[in-house]
């Protein structure tokens, strides 16, 4: 199981670390040198979708280029992404038509039934929060 915590280090300024002692900063969007929370979340479905995919790639056009991108998608001041497009980008010029639909069709059925991160984004998991104190009872007031 993974953990993560996130501690404030700063005004608007945090550090995620993991359990093996890897950190990365992140602020609210345009901090400078860190990374806002969605620009992780797309840095964990691009990067998911990348490692998923390297053997079955790297196997088939050689270890050169491979990069995944993902995009936010939403309309302007929205606080939800409407989709995360991800693109992988590799070399193919060294396949046929039949190699590269091939591997298209290897590298798709991988990241869909082995990509923990886009997954879980298709299936929209509970993310119950947690805080100090007693819950108080009733609706929570709007904030």
């Amino acid at each position: 199981m993974a953990n993560v915590e996130v501690r404030r280090v700063g005004r608007h300024d945090f550090v995620a670390e993991n359990d093996r002692g890897a950190s990365v900063r992140l602020g609210r969007s345009g901090a400078e040198g860190a990374f806002s929370p969605v620009e992780l979340l797309l840095a964990a479905a691009a990067g998911c979708a990348v490692v998923t995919a390297e053997t079955l790639v790297t196997r088939r056009v050689g270890e050169g280029g491979l990069v995944a991108r993902a995009r936010d998608v939403r309309p302007e001041g929205a606080h939800e992404l409407d989709a995360i497009p991800i693109t992988l980008d590799y070399d193919t010029s060294a396949l046929d038509d039949e190699q590269l639909a091939a591997l298209d069709q290897v590298v798709r059925r991988a990241v869909e039934q082995l990509c923990t991160v886009t997954r879980t984004l298709k299936k929209a998991p509970p993310a119950p929060l947690t805080l100090p104190g007693p819950v108080p009872p009733g609706p929570v007031p709007p904030g």
